[in-house]
């Protein structure tokens, strides 16, 4: 599964971890791709591994 997503601070990166874990609940999977759009100057990009509630989220920020 792939999620993506626009950048719009940390509370918002919260709120999409949390319903990408509904959605990984719903369909019994344990690891989802989020693709995260950053468009702040000073944004660090990369790849990184999430544990969240029991689940993984590799990130990728561009």
């Amino acid at each position: 599964m792939i999620e993506m997503k626009i950048w719009h601070g940390e509370e918002y990166n919260k709120r999409g971890r949390e319903q990408l874990s509904a959605y990984l609940d719903y369909y019994q999977v344990k690891e989802v791709y989020l693709l995260s759009f950053n468009f702040n100057k000073k944004k660090t990009r990369g790849i990184r591994e999430i544990a969240w509630e029991g689940k993984k989220i590799v990130e990728a920020v561009v």
